[in-house]
């Protein structure tokens, strides 16, 4: 301790270092924190979860193979799931740009668990954090694991429900909107009239592509390499422990973890977090295309489409009294162009690859677990906020349905072609009604009616 009482002397393989008296973390740790202070950003509690789950699955098998005592495996694994609880985040203080692969993650969590452990142990025990902790792991072998672990965990848990409740809320508008008609538009201009709720269910269906494809990346996530070790050698490994590992991860998170088919293939590269991260990013693209479309089906009131009414959240203008904006789509738009970001610094980071390992791990755990985190609170937002709200503007849709002058499409089998054209440019340059300039040219016949009715080309 120095004279304050605020430190005390610790030391590594580099020598002595000063630790805060109160921290429960070591000198491999304290380094990282000296090393590092670039962001203030650390990895989220999902992580933090999965280090405590693999932890505690290690000192399970390494107990079971005889290779770890039980009164030190038991302070372990009590202290471990300590950490899976939340205990101690708090000592978690490892910045996210930190050494390559995330070694001092790594040895953050083994710092952790090796004082709460002797803690917990009365004192009477000498656990390492090392030696006891890390048995049979390698930061190279845990850390793509407890990205995986705490993925599948943010996926199941948190996006794949809200993405499931905005599918379920689109189709129910679309149930609702099915009878009103509307006139549709291709290239922002006049189309045939179509269903409103035709055009809500086209949301539906791709959220339920989206979904499908995450279920997907799903079974990709569920490979971990514990004890692929420092290479995938397996070095100083019980062939036993990579089976008895998982199994003990698998009873703990309810979830069905496995070998990967090729270690060296897991350890060299970050395939799995790649691929999904592709996917929230195509999902981000869907929810940009999907919340435009609102925005532009809910403008005006009185000067633009005005179609739908969304339902008011908040004014809109510290100077336009009365304003209301579409908030919560423009806040999901801005969520998206973060995604879209992310997604292109998980690439960059993946092709950091070299050779046995990925240096960049940190960097695509942060980067992919705060995409999931953000597209999850995201979305959950977006229901509640916004979809379950909206209305049709039905005399709107009415009104914009029958001065569109894509009706006069209905016309080209009977007239033709080359004469429904002309009938659509005499009636926009007059600015006149299709059925006016039928009128005028006397053709306004039974049949003639029928075909421009919309309700008989929806």
């Amino acid at each position: 301790m120095n004279s304050k009482n605020n430190f005390r002397l610790e030391n590594d393989a580099l020598g002595n270092i000063m630790v805060p008296s109160d921290a429960y973390y070591g000198p491999q740790t304290q380094r990282a924190v000296e090393n590092f202070p670039i962001s203030g950003l650390k990895l989220p509690r999902s992580f933090i979860k999965a280090q405590g789950i693999i932890k505690a699955s290690a000192a399970t098998a390494n107990m079971e193979l005889g290779l770890l005592s039980p009164d030190i495996g038991k302070a372990v694994i009590a202290a471990s799931e300590e950490v899976i609880e939340g205990k101690w985040d708090n000592q978690f203080v490892v910045d996210v740009y930190q050494a390559g692969a995330g070694t001092s993650q790594n040895m953050n969590a083994n710092e952790v668990i090796a004082y709460r452990a002797q803690k917990i142990a009365g004192g009477s025990l000498d656990i390492h954090s090392n030696d006891h902790v890390n048995m049979s792991q390698s930061t190279n072998d845990t850390f793509p694991s407890a990205l995986n672990i705490a993925a599948v965990e943010t996926i199941t848990e948190g996006l794949l429900p809200a993405l499931a409740r905005f599918q379920q809320e689109l189709q129910k508008k679309a149930d609702q909107f099915m009878p009103v008609l509307k006139a549709g538009r291709t290239h922002l201009h006049d189309g045939v009239p179509m269903r409103l709720g035709q055009e809500f269910s086209g949301f539906a269906e791709t959220i339920g592509a989206v979904i499908k494809q995450i279920e997907s990346n799903l079974n990709d996530l569920h490979q971990i390499g514990l004890g692929g070790n420092a290479v995938g050698t397996q070095i100083n490994l019980d062939p036993k422990y990579p089976s008895k590992a998982i199994l003990e991860v698998c009873k703990r998170t309810n979830a069905p973890f496995r070998q990967p088919v090729n270690i060296f293939s897991f350890m060299q590269n970050m395939n799995e977090p790649i691929r999904c991260m592709l996917t929230l990013k195509e999902l981000a693209i869907h929810l940009i295309k999907i919340t435009s479309d609102l925005r532009l089906l809910s403008s005006g009131p009185r000067t633009g489409l005005a179609e739908i009414l969304l339902p008011p959240i908040q004014p809109g203008s510290t100077i336009m009294p009365g304003k209301v904006n579409p908030a919560i789509l423009e806040m999901t738009h801005m969520v998206c162009c973060q995604i879209i970001g992310y997604e292109a610094a998980v690439s960059t980071a993946g092709k950091a690859s070299q050779l046995e390992i990925n240096v960049m791990m940190p960097l695509i755990a942060h980067t992919f677990l705060h995409s999931i985190e953000l597209l999850t609170n995201t979305t959950e937002t977006l229901v509640t906020k916004c979809i379950t709200g909206i209305q049709a503007n039905t005399s709107t849709c009415q009104k914009w349905m029958e001065e569109s002058l894509s009706l006069v499409t209905g016309l080209s089998p009977i007239l033709g072609y080359d004469a429904a054209s002309q009938l659509g440019i005499k009636a926009d340059s007059e600015s006149k009604t299709l059925k006016e300039v039928l009128q005028e040219k006397d053709l306004l016949t039974e049949e003639i009616l029928k075909a421009i009715d919309p309700k008989g080309m929806v």
